[in-house]
């Protein structure tokens, strides 16, 4: 930080009010023309065009960005780079979304920087919350002198407020349907968005495996002189997926083949086949690094795949009963979690925890979650108005229970289950930050990965 302050120095308090009262597209939807650059380009010439002074890896997708931005992330750091991690939404607190080797920030500094931004903001309009807080991740990572952020866009791609940086690289993750509200409901348009974040003359690693939307992405790619590789032509992979044994988890094995070389038998420290593809985009984009000179060892690639923590995907946070929370919150990531849990969990009954936000196929999801579950617990979470009423949520599952609060949820779903039997809690990134607090403030053996940031979540998440 600074050595000297030259402008009012707010309370944690009222940074956060001034923060927060901002408009929030994780709280409401973005309508058309809601998004765009200038302004955000406008506040951060105020602060000295921080994000100029940052080597950026930029990571968008309808799923699995924030898994690869954890793994890129995981493996720099590992390669002796310190490395910011930029992430939205969070689970239990705020400062969680801005972390530098691992560490979130502290509420003095995030303080400091928020009344930093509110010094310079004046008469720019309608300044909102998310570009205020892209403002905060490029400050404090040039504060803390990272040499190298991984940066995770927000909605979309092209008019997200992270969408100024000039990357080292770009990566796609993968494409499905999701807010097509705001980024169109065919595969083709959401690609669009995504692959506005592709730059010219600068690299892009792909994910996506439909043909539609990776025609999309050739095409942009090809306008922009943006070198592509993608899954599937420069990069494939193979798993033994991970599996829970008891009180033990066995971890996923990944081998990656590339142009360049055979990555065999990689460790990652995240249970799911899905997360396979994500790590091998992470090495892909790994290689991009190395051949532009970067001194990444393999030392270093597999100890950040197998020492990676990114909870709430899939995150065992207890046995007896075994507790699993994840943030599926779409269709398609409620699929890949019941195929999850099939291939690595044990068999035996299962209850799931469910909450929803009012923009989400609530009722999709619930055609593929309820099959696999003896039980339904539906709630709603407390720190959304977004959050869908369990009352409403009761009519998509059969013989649901509906409670008032996540607490309840909690308390009578935990009645339920024997020792042998599966809790699952998913639905919504914001049901599974207050499951997580809740679960923080109990007494119980904790299982692995169960690290709790304490704290009051107060916005759900957009992807």
């Amino acid at each position: 930080m600074s050595s000297s302050v030259s402008f009012p120095l707010l309370s944690y308090a009222d940074a956060l009010r001034f923060w927060y009262d901002r408009t929030n597209y994780e709280q409401r939807m973005a309508r058309p023309g809601d998004l765009k650059l200038d302004r955000m380009r406008q506040l951060l010439d105020r602060l000295g065009d921080p994000h100029r002074r940052l080597r950026i890896l930029h990571v968008t997708g309808t799923k699995g960005k924030g898994s690869t931005s954890a793994l890129l992330a995981s493996i720099l750091r590992h390669a002796g780079y310190r490395t910011g991690l930029f992430t939205s939404p969070h689970l239990v607190h705020v400062e969680e979304r801005f972390q530098v080797d691992g560490q979130p920030i502290l509420p003095t500094e995030l303080t400091s920087l928020l009344s930093e931004i509110r010094s310079v903001v004046g008469d720019l309009p309608d300044v909102t919350f998310f570009e205020i807080c892209t403002a905060v991740g490029f400050l404090h990572f040039v504060r803390r002198r990272a040499e190298v952020v991984v940066l995770e866009v927000g909605l979309g791609g092209r008019f997200d407020s992270t969408n100024v940086c000039r990357p080292e690289v770009a990566i796609i993750t993968s494409i499905s349907l999701d807010h097509t509200r705001q980024l169109g409901n065919t595969l083709a348009s959401i690609a669009f968005e995504k692959a506005g974040i592709v730059k010219p003359l600068r690299p892009t690693v792909s994910g996506v495996l439909e043909t539609e939307p990776r025609e999309v992405i050739e095409r942009i790619c090809g306008e922009r002189t943006s070198p592509l590789t993608e899954v599937g032509r420069d990069f494939d992979f193979t798993t033994v997926p991970g599996r829970v044994v008891g009180e033990r988890i066995d971890p996923m094995l990944v081998t990656v083949r590339t142009r360049r070389r055979l990555w065999s038998d990689l460790e990652v420290g995240l249970l799911g086949r899905f997360q396979a593809g994500n790590a091998a985009v992470a090495v892909a984009t790994i290689e991009q690094l190395q051949q532009a000179g970067w001194p990444i060892r393999e030392e270093a690639v597999r100890a950040g795949l197998a020492k990676v923590h990114w909870p709430a995907r899939l995150e065992v946070v207890r046995y007896r009963p075994t507790v699993v929370l994840d943030c599926a919150h779409n269709v398609a990531s409620a699929e890949v979690l019941v195929n999850a849990l099939a291939e690595s969990f044990p068999p035996g009954r299962r209850w799931l925890v469910f909450a929803s936000s009012n923009d989400k196929d609530t009722a999709g999801m619930a055609r593929v979650l309820a099959p696999h579950f003896a039980g339904v617990v539906v709630t709603r979470y407390l720190g959304s108005s977004r959050a869908v009423p369990p009352e409403q949520l009761a009519e998509f599952f059969p013989q649901a229970i509906a409670c008032a609060d996540p607490r309840a949820a909690w308390k009578r779903v935990r009645e339920l289950a024997r020792p042998d039997d599966l809790i699952c809690v998913a639905g919504s990134v914001f049901l599974a930050g207050e499951m997580k607090a809740i679960l923080s403030t109990e007494g119980e053996r904790p299982g692995r990965a169960s690290s709790v940031l304490a704290g009051v979540r107060d916005s759900d998440g957009v992807s």
